[in-house]
């Protein structure tokens, strides 16, 4: 007899199947573990706020050249030389709200020989130092190891399939390298700390102190301004392979990575069943794709160089998923943060106004703190947008009363370790994504 026809039996029955007690004790027995096991994934609220603006207002700036002790540090972008305009526009930004004070060292990274005029154009648009390096061939191209006509095949086939910028070979080898490589190469070494810099960005507010060193005096390791989702399609086996890496290493999960997850709601023993699906563990609980978005970082190259992290990439590496799918280094990066490092040691940069394509983040200005007499910050910017109480930007010139153009669940939930008030949106948003 079928169990259909044994529940319709048992309805027929006086009282009806809804007050058997068998099946009260099941379903509060599923509802009690699954409420268990979603509570393994609970960020605690912290006592207090951990992770605040270094300074929520202007400090006057330091003299020029600096005589303050300054980090080993050095600003990062990599471009081509037909990005030479949207480069500079990049370079002058940061140069009029931050480098003319600290004149930190920009280092650009191109996979060809640079031109004269790209050389010229960005030398003329800055005070500080320049180096202009070339990445190694080895680092920009396929693995050795690789079928390479199997792995081509597979990026066009991304491409037909409209997956965001997988079509194009240049952005997986960009996605590889800033996984991997990129710590490591020989015009790096030297440093400790980097900022990574991209083409055509644009920066609002004016950075009067200097992030690397107090990056280095709160003992942070990442830095950040945006987060967002990342693109489904991407990357469908990413967090599995890293997920399967860190339970072989006996990794504990911190508060960081349950940021990272939503628990599931199947019961056991379905549960595991979800693991055949994308973006899930083996335990079938899902990575809700929350990235910090890499191209503004400020992070600590020793960090990257370690071990560990060395040690994920090299078996992600191996996988392929740098090519057979479009792992991006803003997820392997998130992933990675999240995981090894500590809540304490990452930092949201929420002074620093940011625009890079169409998103931003947009501080309001701290009133009573835009210093109107510093002649040095007049000299760079001597009109502001208006002051709004709870501001903590500097003379930012952007609407600091859209502080941004994009959801704020992925930065709400990868705060949340160092957030004692959360809004209720992003719990309540955990049952929907």
């Amino acid at each position: 007899m079928s169990v259909l026809h044994r529940l319709q039996r048992l309805r027929r029955r006086r009282g009806g199947w809804h007050q058997s007690p068998v099946l009260w004790v099941l379903g509060i027995a599923c509802l009690l573990e699954v409420a268990f096991h979603a509570s393994r994934y609970r960020v605690p609220v912290p006592p207090r706020e951990l992770d605040t603006p270094f300074y929520t207002s202007c400090q006057e700036p330091p003299p020029t050249p600096p005589e303050i002790p300054r980090e080993n540090a050095a600003i990062v972008m990599l471009a081509r030389n037909e990005e030479a305009e949207k480069a500079a526009r990049s370079v002058r930004s940061i140069e009029q709200r931050f480098n003319r004070w600290f004149r930190y060292p920009i280092v650009f990274l191109n996979d060809e020989p640079w031109s004269d005029e790209f050389m010229r154009t960005l030398n003329a648009s800055t005070s500080a130092p320049t180096f202009f390096e070339s990445v190694p061939k080895e680092q920009w191209t396929f693995p050795s190891w690789m079928d390479t006509d199997a792995a081509r095949a597979s990026i066009k086939s991304q491409g037909d399939r409209g997956i965001l910028y997988a079509g194009k070979e240049t952005y997986h080898h960009m996605c590889r390298f800033f996984s991997g490589s990129f710590y490591n190469i020989e015009a790096l070494k030297k440093y400790k700390w980097y900022w990574r810099l991209e083409p055509d960005v644009e920066f609002s507010c004016s950075i009067t102190y200097d992030p690397f060193v107090e990056m280095a005096r709160h003992k942070k390791v990442y830095g950040f301004t945006i987060s967002l989702w990342e693109e489904k399609r991407t990357c469908p086996s990413l967090f599995r392979e890293v997920s399967d890496w860190k339970e072989a290493q006996g990794i504990p999960s911190n508060t960081l990575w349950k940021a990272s997850i939503d628990a599931s709601w199947v019961p056991w023993p379905f549960r595991s069943l979800l693991s055949w699906f994308s973006h899930r563990d083996r335990n079938g609980d899902g990575w809700n794709l929350c990235h910090y978005w890499s191209n503004f970082e400020i992070a600590d190259l020793d960090f990257f160089r370690g071990p560990k992290y060395q040690d994920l990439y090299k078996h992600l590496e191996h996988t392929g998923g740098f090519y057979f799918e479009r792992w991006g280094d803003a997820a392997v990066h998130s992933l990675a943060v999240n995981m090894l490092a500590e809540p304490y040691q990452v930092h949201h940069f929420a002074d620093i106004g940011y625009r890079h394509d169409w998103y931003y983040q947009c501080p309001a200005n701290a009133p009573g703190g835009q210093l109107p007499e510093s002649q040095a910050l007049n000299e760079a910017q001597n009109t502001w947008a208006e002051e709004i109480p709870g501001g903590v930007g500097c003379r930012c010139d952007c609407d600091g009363r859209r502080n941004r153009n994009h959801a704020s669940y992925c930065l709400n939930k990868l705060k949340a370790p160092n957030t004692a008030h959360r809004p209720w949106s992003t719990w309540f948003l955990s049952f929907i994504f």
